[in-house]
């Protein structure tokens, strides 16, 4: 099956139904019928004991009763018929189940089922006149019983198996009676009548058995060789679709320097003509354009560093430089730094810190990022008069935390997983008139996993948005105890 091209879930759905109508023949399959005759072999020879050794037990039970020489011959030649049922099992057990023609199989096991036969047909037409045995007759035929009883199990697998091993020997017993018969040889004569159909049916019912077992396994093994179809094919989609998403993570970062460099040029003339640092425009339109072109450069350049970081972040070479901070200090400057953006909107900006937090093994840069990201978006989709909470401490596990908190007009739960996504934006954030890239919160979250930390987006509808930020326990630095003063004085501090 081509797993590359885009028809191969066809190709799929045609193998799965071309499975389950195979599963559904089952007797007269040629698959099934090869399992079966496989069967037989196999059972054959691992009862092959028992039926060599119920002719030795009879031939030895008949030279103690006095039937001498004529008894040892019988056994010779019972297994020399039932030799070339072994030597048949033999071969087809030691050969490929695919190799085997179940028709041809299965007329040479009849017919070696009925040589094997004769030897308990000559046992049936055998009498005792010389032997110390009154009921001979009754002997012979519970033989045979236990001969057909043993036959039935080891022969399910093929149908008619058992009649054409027993039905010689019933009639020669029958053959064999002394007629006008008495009323016991009459008796057994018809257990052995009845009983060849019965253990028939018996042998029927194994071999229903057995194709249902090689057909559970059989269906057992395609849905096992499906599912791992299934996944290859899902594995494989994967893979190409990561290292898609690498090589677009990988180019991205590794230009950073090819698009900047033409920003900082446009941003620069632009400004200096603006300016007019080189004397006057003349013109006030041109004054006014060439400030337009700086604003909407800056704007291009912001929306490129945001590209760049998330490519950095996906692509696995931002490096982190980390170093002692402390989240309070970092979170009062960035509130410092948003604090007239906010006003002008008419929003209070609120700072809840916990007092006297040790510090943090981080990357100063990347917590103020993170900072400045959650407080842009609370600021953005608050409306005036409202509120933002900024609150900084002690999580339950002994890590910190910043959370960010505005009381805007919340997310839809079903949307949250979307604006947690690369350029995902909802619905509110559509209507706005501050629309942003839709990468601020993918870059927190890649900055919080790079610090082993947890990022979490709690929100309700027409009740705010919660941004929280966990660090774990184990960038916690713990406080280093005070040097003695005399220790102090003999450094030189």
């Amino acid at each position: 099956m081509d797993r590359r091209q885009p028809h191969r879930n066809s190709d799929v759905a045609r193998a799965v139904r071309k499975t389950r109508d195979r599963l559904a023949q089952q007797a007269g399959n040629p698959d099934f019928d090869r399992e079966m005759l496989k069967l037989h072999a196999h059972s054959m020879l691992s009862g092959a004991f028992f039926i060599p050794a119920l002719i030795l037990l009879v031939s030895v039970a008949g030279l103690a009763a006095g039937m001498g020489l004529e008894m040892l011959l019988w056994g010779a030649l019972a297994l020399a018929c039932l030799s070339p049922l072994l030597i048949l099992s033999r071969r087809y057990n030691a050969t490929d189940a695919a190799l085997i023609d179940p028709g041809a199989a299965t007329r040479n096991y009849l017919i070696a089922h009925v040589i094997s036969g004769m030897g308990w047909a000559v046992f049936g037409l055998m009498g005792c006149a010389a032997c110390t045995l009154d009921q001979f007759h009754v002997v012979k035929a519970v033989t045979l019983l236990l001969a057909m009883a043993a036959t039935a199990i080891l022969t399910s697998s093929i149908s008619g198996a058992l009649i054409a091993t027993f039905a010689l020997p019933v009639l020669a017993y029958a053959w064999g009676a002394t007629w006008p018969a008495s009323p016991v040889e009459v008796m057994m004569l018809a257990l052995l009548i009845i009983a060849l159909p019965f253990l028939s049916y018996v042998a029927s019912h194994l071999k229903h058995s057995s194709v249902m077992m090689l057909s559970f396994r059989s269906q057992k093994d395609e849905l096992i060789a499906e599912l791992e179809t299934a996944k290859a094919m899902s594995d494989e989609a994967r893979h190409r679709a990561e290292e898609a998403n690498l090589a677009k993570s990988r180019f991205l970062a590794s230009m950073s320097h090819e698009l900047r460099t033409p920003l900082n040029a446009i941003l620069g003339f632009s400004e200096v003509m603006a300016n007019e640092v080189l004397g006057p425009v003349g013109n006030k339109n041109y004054r006014e354009y060439a400030g337009d072109i700086h604003d909407s450069g800056q704007h291009l350049l912001n929306l490129i560093n945001e590209i760049l970081d998330l490519s950095r972040i996906e692509a696995g070479r931002y490096q982190l430089q980390e170093e002692a901070v402390t989240l309070t200090m970092l979170a009062e400057d960035t509130c410092h730094m948003m604090e007239l953006r906010a006003r002008n909107k008419g929003i209070r900006i609120v700072q809840q810190f916990e007092p006297t937090l040790p510090r943090l093994y981080a990357d100063e840069r990347a917590i103020r990022q993170i900072l400045l990201n959650l407080l842009s978006n609370a600021i953005k989709f608050t409306s005036s008069g409202g509120e933002v909470r900024v609150r900084v401490g002690w999580t339950a596990g002994g890590g910190q935390y910043i959370s960010v908190k505005d009381n805007g007009p919340g997310i839809p739960q079903d949307e949250i997983p979307v604006v947690l996504s690369a350029f995902g934006q909802g619905t509110i954030a559509i209507k706005s008139a501050e629309q942003g890239t839709g990468l601020g919160l993918p870059i927190v979250q890649g900055l919080v996993a790079m610090h082993g930390g947890e990022f979490e987006l709690h929100s309700k509808l027409r009740e705010g948005t919660e941004a929280i930020v966990i660090f774990p326990p184990s960038r916690v630095m713990e406080e280093l105890p005070a040097m003695p003063t005399k220790v102090a004085a003999n450094a030189g501090w």
